[in-house]
């Protein structure tokens, strides 16, 4: 049996980009995309009929107790691990008399990992697997991750929030309706980070960074929506995620102006190709749509009105 994970998809689903993917053992990578496409990517994986994937909607007998549910699989799939070995490694040791229809969200994940953990598939592969649980089931997440990874095994995991992706995964890639890509991420020190702001602007450098965490993530220009500055640093906005810049918004705009950013306001720089609509508001009040998503407006002075019409009618 293959001890890695493979998938391609080349356009039989018109809502999915092509793109293919290979995760070989010891590997852990990310898909992060809009959660109305999972359905499409599991179709995607169930083409090969090996795969076995963890969703949150695994079969548990409710009316039983945590630890009569942990025999029963434990037994069914002839797991090798001991029983006491799984109870601590999934946090169930003070629960194990609590019946399962009455467990917490978290209690309930817990639960469900460890018996995807005592089936012992070649390639795990998870679907939203620590969405709206707590600290701690998140680090039993984490350690069955490693555990997998100590197995030579290689492990997807679909996430709809980018700190997910990042946090579970070595390699994150950005699904989107027309569009698959690998996002830049590197692990750097907090003193570098803070320099990096002040090195010369290199023209074949296309990438912005931002901070995630312990972790820095590298945005091509043309992904950004708009920059809004709060309380002296910047925020990077792209659809529902917003990435933490070490720089002023002046700072940025020296960067990014010869990349078709524009300031808009005093608090605002905007990507001029994510520009749908001018809005006026009233005589003195007015906003820029843009085309993502959301439909975000952002404010734009009144000062820069003539400004933007002005680039915009440029031939």
């Amino acid at each position: 049996m293959k001890s890695f994970i493979e998938i391609e998809h080349d356009n039989e689903l018109q809502s999915l980009p092509p793109f293919s993917l290979t995760i070989e053992p010891k590997q852990v990578c990310a898909i992060y995309s809009d959660p109305n496409l999972h359905k499409d990517l599991l179709r995607v994986i169930a083409n090969d009929q090996k795969q076995i994937v963890w969703q949150d909607n695994e079969t548990l007998y409710e009316n039983l107790t945590i630890e009569d549910n942990l025999k029963f699989f434990h037994k069914w799939f002839d797991c090798t691990v001991s029983l006491p070995e799984i109870i601590v490694q999934f946090k169930l040791t003070d629960i194990l008399k609590k019946r399962v229809k009455k467990c917490t969200t978290s209690e309930y994940r817990r639960l469900r990992f460890a018996k995807y953990f005592m089936l012992n598939v070649h390639t795990p592969i998870f679907i939203e697997p620590i969405h709206s649980v707590d600290d701690s089931t998140i680090h039993t997440f984490i350690t069955m991750v490693e555990s997998f990874k100590n197995a030579n095994k290689p492990v997807l995991i679909i996430v709809s929030y980018l700190e997910h992706a990042l946090l579970l995964a070595n390699k994150t890639f950005h699904l989107k309706k027309s569009d698959w890509k690998q996002i830049e991420v590197k692990e750097s020190e907090i003193e570098e980070d803070m320099n990096r702001f002040d090195r010369p602007v290199i023209d074949s450098v296309f990438k912005i960074q931002a901070k995630h965490g312990d972790k820095l993530v590298l945005f091509d220009p043309t992904e950004i929506d708009y920059i809004e500055s709060r309380d002296g640093k910047s925020m990077i906005m792209i659809e529902d995620e917003e990435f933490l810049l070490d720089a002023t918004l002046t700072e940025v705009e020296k960067k990014l102006t010869m990349y078709g950013f524009f300031r808009c306001h005093r608090s605002y720089l905007v990507n001029l190709q994510k520009v749908r609509e001018i809005i006026t508001w009233s005589r003195n009040t007015y906003s820029l749509r843009l085309n993502n998503r959301k439909k975000s407006t952002v404010p734009l002075s009144r000062a820069k009105v003539k400004q933007i019409q002005e680039i915009f009618s440029s031939p």
